[in-house]
């Protein structure tokens, strides 16, 4: 019997799309200012909403010509207190923010899904902190009671998991991971790594999945990485381990710069989306559960179409 009391589909056998790099699509394709990467604040207007609808459009209509499902990912990455509260939102009109994202992705569901094309909707957790560097770092239980009213808030919706991205540090994962349990939501937590295949912390990706594991009896219905290009840890997965069964999901950059060069980028390198779609047909080679394929920054519906056409 499942531990979790939510059923996901993307835990079986079938391949399941995710969309690209929201934010860098909606700054240089779309020419939004977006402060402090804030997507969440779209929503506070019809207008912002709509950009968000048609984003999503792109990729359910690559899912649905694909014949595969899709994993919809809330646009809340930035939507938790400390980076919040720099555009100028309240716990209450946070919290508000959340429920409207989860509820955006139950309208798109109930406009594309079929037996055919199963949706799931996760509520997208950020860190805390910057996702490039592992700096003012929490303990697990800081972060697990950081991390809770955002958990809480998807929680009380119909959102079917929480899942946390760009995650540099094992005790901000791990409290992550708890606060889901608390709330009896399922969880994915996807770590970023720099071009040594290691965590910005210094955490081997094998030792940072066995450590979250081992402090929260392996509750995370699985891991993924996201923000790296996959020559930066191509490398590590040759290495072998059991560890790599646990990862299910990637996101992967389609620029090979570094976290640092990607940062002081004024321009968006958007690499080459056949290239990256062979590269994510050799990585499925050493990921033998992997099955829900996206991409992060600098990529875009193009990328993701590419993924499809070399995995599917």
């Amino acid at each position: 019997m499942s531990k979790y009391r939510k059923h996901l589909p993307q835990l079986g056998d079938s391949l399941f799309l995710t969309d690209g790099g929201l934010e860098t699509t909606l700054v240089f394709h779309e020419g939004l200012d977006l402060p402090c990467f804030a997507a969440f604040d779209l929503l506070k207007d019809e207008a912002g909403t709509a950009i968000l609808r048609r984003y999503f459009d792109r990729y359910l209509s690559i899912a649905k010509r694909r014949g595969v499902g899709a994993v919809l990912e809330a646009p809340t990455w930035r939507a938790n207190p400390d980076w919040a509260a720099k555009v100028g939102y309240d716990s209450a009109a946070l919290a508000d923010a959340n429920r409207k994202a989860i509820g955006l992705l139950l309208e798109i569901r109930a406009q594309y899904e079929t037996p055919a094309m199963p949706l799931v909707i996760s509520g997208n957790i950020g860190p805390r902190g910057d996702g490039y560097r592992a700096e003012a770092r929490m303990t697990a239980d800081e972060a697990r009671a950081y991390h809770t009213p955002q958990v809480e808030t998807f929680a009380g919706t119909d959102a079917d998991l929480v899942s946390a991205f760009t995650l540099n540090y094992v005790e901000e994962a791990i409290g992550v991971v708890q606060a889901a349990r608390d709330c009896a939501m399922p969880v994915v937590i996807s770590f970023t790594v720099e071009t040594d295949g290691r965590l910005p912390s210094g955490d081997t990706l094998a030792s940072a999945i066995e450590r979250t594991d081992a402090a929260t009896g392996a509750y995370a219905a699985y891991y993924m990485i996201n923000c790296a290009h996959p020559t930066h840890f191509e490398t590590v997965l040759q290495t072998g381990g059991a560890w790599l069964d646990r990862i299910r999901g990637l996101r992967a950059n389609a620029s090979r710069c570094s976290h640092a060069e990607l940062d002081e980028s004024t321009e968006l390198d958007a690499g080459n989306p056949e290239e990256l779609g062979g590269l994510y047909r050799t990585l499925r080679g050493w990921l033998p559960q992997l099955s829900v394929l996206g991409g992060c920054c600098g990529t875009d519906h193009r990328h993701v179409d590419a993924i499809f056409a070399a995995c599917a």
